[in-house]
């Protein structure tokens, strides 16, 4: 009877769920008859107004807007036109993005259309709640602008955007906006190609953190009250703003550790007092005047000579450097060799674009950036492969030719990446420097394609980039170099086809030594020599690890079975560690 019963209240629900659905189904027919401005339109988009009824849990209201407000603003309004309890909630949606692609991401709206999709969304807001508001807008002139920053920009709103980008800038923001409840609580403010005049009577941003100023049209002196107003301040970016002559960052500011100035080609003075500065991004010649910089960890110049000037000034003025990026299109001068040393550095990275090119700047001459730099793990090297400034080293018939310099080993490089590697004969030489002297490298990256420039296999962009001839033939003759002078620098013993060639010295037993690890083992000649030599001479030993990694897993397994195993005694234990993939059980 129980059975019969449950089967009973089974049929009687599933008739109910029917019900539902008919009713359901016959309501947005007869909403879509009746053309209700929220419809689909070609693209798939839901315009606001229309809503149609479903069955769903009954849940406490904040609980509904919580969930709503976590979907993105086209999923958002799509729920809106189905469900009562999102409508209320869309009226205070916290995350509001306008731009060209944000209604339809396959068509580029812009003038009228973008601005009746606006006037409608913004129309139909309440202005509470508003936590984001971005407001992107291309090419045409907005006449509603300062009404949809009167609805949305509202005490509570914590991150503010706003690019009105065309080529002449005319739109004033009107700082009467950040009124008492938007100055508390805005915490990331950013404008683009507008004029903002902030004066004393603004203010203080009590919580605002970071402020980025792109084509906008503001004074040293203008910009320096927003700053002494804006306590909580960390970072600043600044971006073509060309009326800047003069930059000071206050005291105040005891949170600050991130500037970013670009492009500012009127700026001649940039002073800071600020005690945290950590991160530098600069372009242009401007005079530094930082106070206090052994803070400052990561670092990036753009400007012509900055190799030059970053080795003989830098290791001095900023000792405690951690990353370290250089672009210069005007290196006139080779790196100077000097004592000075950058002894936490760790991540170099080195640009060197054509520009004014010297013909005779040398590559090689960058191993002074090496030698000053003890821990260095990471080295990226773009440059443009221009044989017309440069000589070739294919036009030499021998390697005794190349420079040498004193062996210097460094033990943290690993990896080391040159983009638009050429033949031209310094850079062969410094590459042949690196894999001589890194003991620790780990992957070596020789890329012989122009550095800006994109494949056509690669999945980011839809086009291949146009390369002329000339830079093709050199990735040709750059391969010939590397084959020639680079290969052989790291030759693997699975090229040889005997063991007789394996270099011996006479015997000389260790009684001591019992165990030794070699991390990074690999195919490499002389690495085998080793080993065999230390298990030919060590009588007390009982453990050998040999640990590979992924790039010479395969060849490193065979050197061992060919050359090391059956010269290990059964008594001493072989441990073999091989790399894994991220998705194999260990």
């Amino acid at each position: 009877m129980g059975l019969q019963r449950l089967m009973s209240m089974q049929r009687n629900q599933q008739r109910r769920r029917r019900k539902i659905l008919a009713r359901n189904e016959s309501v947005a027919s007869a909403n879509k008859q009746k053309g209700f401005p929220c419809q689909s339109d070609d693209d798939g988009d839901l315009q606001a107004g229309e809503t149609t009824r479903c069955s769903i849990p009954d849940l406490p209201e904040d609980i509904w807007h919580h969930i709503h407000s976590l979907m993105p603003m086209r999923d958002a309004a799509r729920a809106a036109c189905l469900s009562h309890a999102f409508l209320c909630s869309w009226r205070c949606y916290p995350n509001l993005t306008f731009n060209q692609y944000v209604f339809s991401p396959k068509v580029f709206m812009y003038g009228r259309d973008i601005s009746h999709r606006i006037d409608s969304i913004l129309g139909n807001h309440s202005g509470i709640g508003v936590k984001i508001l971005k407001l992107e807008l291309f090419g045409t002139a907005y006449r509603n602008l300062d009404n949809w920053l009167q609805v949305a920009v509202t005490p509570g709103i914590e991150e503010l955007t706003l690019r009105v980008c065309r080529l002449e800038i005319r739109y004033n923001f009107p700082c009467a906006l950040l009124s008492d409840g938007v100055r508390n609580s805005i915490r990331y403010l950013e404008l683009g190609f507008c004029i903002f005049r902030p004066t004393a009577e603004l203010g203080p941003l009590g919580s605002l953190t970071k402020l980025h100023l792109q084509h906008v049209r503001i004074t040293g002196d203008e910009l320096e009250c927003l700053l002494s107003n804006s306590l909580a301040l960390e970072q600043l970016v600044l971006i073509q703003c060309k009326e800047i002559i003069c930059l000071r960052i206050p005291c105040v500011l005891q949170r600050f550790s991130c500037l970013r100035v670009l492009h500012c080609v009127r700026l001649k003075l940039i002073e800071s007092k600020v005690p945290n500065l950590s991160t530098l991004d600069l372009s242009g010649k401007a005079e530094l005047s930082l106070g206090e910089t052994l803070q400052i960890k990561n670092l990036s110049m753009h400007h012509p000579n900055a190799v030059c000037y970053a080795r003989s000034e830098l290791p001095s003025s900023m000792p405690h450097l951690d990353t370290l990026a250089l672009s210069s299109n005007d290196e006139v001068v080779n790196t100077p060799m000097l004592p000075t040393k950058f002894l936490y550095l760790k991540h170099l990275t080195i640009c060197l674009s054509s520009g004014t090119f010297s013909p005779s700047y040398d590559y090689f001459s960058l191993v002074s950036f090496l030698d000053a730099s003890p821990s260095l793990e990471t080295l990226n090297l773009d440059v443009t492969n221009d044989l017309r400034k440069h000589e070739s080293i294919l036009g030499h018939s021998s390697q005794s030719h190349l420079r040498q310099m004193a062996e210097d080993h460094h033990w943290h490089l690993k990896n080391v990446e040159i983009t638009g590697f050429s033949s031209a004969k310094s850079l062969v030489e410094l590459t042949c420097y690196i894999l001589k002297n890194s003991v620790s490298l780990e992957c070596l990256t020789l890329d012989t394609l122009y550095p800006y420039g994109s494949r056509c296999s690669d999945e980011r962009s839809e086009r291949c980039s146009y390369m002329r001839n000339s830079i093709l033939r050199e990735a040709r003759r750059a391969l010939v170099a590397i084959r020639r002078y680079i290969e052989d620098k790291h030759k693997s013993i699975l090229g040889y086809s005997s063991q007789s060639h394996l270099r011996q010295m006479a015997e000389d037993h260790h009684f001591y030594l019992k165990s030794m690890e070699i991390t990074g083992f690999s195919s490499s000649k002389s690495l085998v020599e080793l080993s065999r030599y230390i298990l030919r001479n060590s009588v007390s030993w009982y453990n050998l690890i040999h640990n590979s990694i992924m790039r010479e897993a395969f060849t490193m397994i065979m050197a061992i079975k060919i050359y090391i195993e059956d010269r290990v005694l059964t008594r001493v234990k072989l441990d073999v560690v091989e790399p894994r993939g991220p998705h194999e059980p260990k």
